[in-house]
């Protein structure tokens, strides 16, 4: 039981490790630095020179702080762009891959159900999220109680259990895209241009006539600035990201019963 789990999960253990260890070192640089950036700039005339729209999308009225240094450059960026990316990546490469290499048939061949098979290959997620959420969480900690400025370990814990929901979203995302791409190499560009696209839309139209166009992308739902520097916790933008990807999976599911394999 769970053979195809654990299939995925040890065919994609050393790319999550490489990334949660890049996460890691890139946490890491940023804490360590943190006081010198504090103490060297006048972070208000650095403020001053960007537009409003810019300064709430990235957080930048925080960055005088550790918390909202760490949240702006390694939550921000790190994890909603390069972790998201990866996670919709690998999630995106599993179905479409399989089809373009006809194992989809010898799978299909077995005493396995489709549902069941698409589960098992989005559960495999769970490794990547899991091996980036407990190294980096514990550098960020760790680094800043060596540099004498502990963040508050509750802030430290929920910015890395919200994020949860948005990192299972864009994988089931990720999944939906294998399912409906008509080959893998169009399943992982598309994943790649959907959250990059979204990061960079959430961020030209935050405070804009545009900014219900953020409200569409799974990037909105998630503020780790909000969580680190300022102790607010959005549960209702987690339950939104959880419905989301429940109808998303639900779409994947419908569409990989009915249809046919290519």
């Amino acid at each position: 039981m769970f053979e195809t789990v654990r299939y995925e999960a040890e065919r994609s253990l050393f790319g999550s490790v490489v990334v949660a260890v890049g996460l890691a070192a890139f946490a890491g640089m940023f804490t360590l630095l943190a006081p010198g950036l504090i103490d060297s700039v006048d972070w208000e005339s650095f403020i001053d020179l960007y537009p409003a729209p810019l300064v709430d999308a990235f957080g930048l009225r925080h960055l005088g702080t550790l918390g909202g240094i760490i949240a702006a450059e390694v939550y921000k960026f790190g994890w909603v762009v390069v972790l998201g990316i990866y996670v919709t990546y690998t999630a995106a490469g599993t179905i479409a891959g399989d089809v373009d290499t006809d194992r989809m048939d010898l799978l299909l061949a077995g005493p396995v159900s489709r549902t069941r098979l698409l589960l098992e290959k989005y559960l495999a997620l769970v490794v990547p999220i899991v091996l980036a959420t407990v190294i980096v969480g514990a550098v960020v900690y760790s680094g800043s109680i060596l540099i004498d400025h502990p963040l508050s370990i509750e802030r430290v814990v929920a910015v890395h259990l919200l994020a949860l929901p948005y990192l299972f979203c864009v994988g089931a995302l990720g999944l939906l895209l294998s399912v409906i791409a008509p080959r893998r190499v169009v399943a992982e560009a598309s994943a790649i241009g959907l959250i990059l696209g979204g990061f960079i839309v959430d961020t030209l139209v935050t405070g804009t006539t545009m900014d219900f166009l953020g409200a569409l992308t799974p990037i909105r739902y998630y503020d780790p600035v909000a969580i680190l520097a300022l102790g607010e916790y959005a549960y209702d933008d987690a339950a939104l990201l959880v419905a989301a990807t429940v109808a998303l999976l639900i779409v994947a599911r419908t569409l990989f019963v009915r249809g046919d394999i290519r």
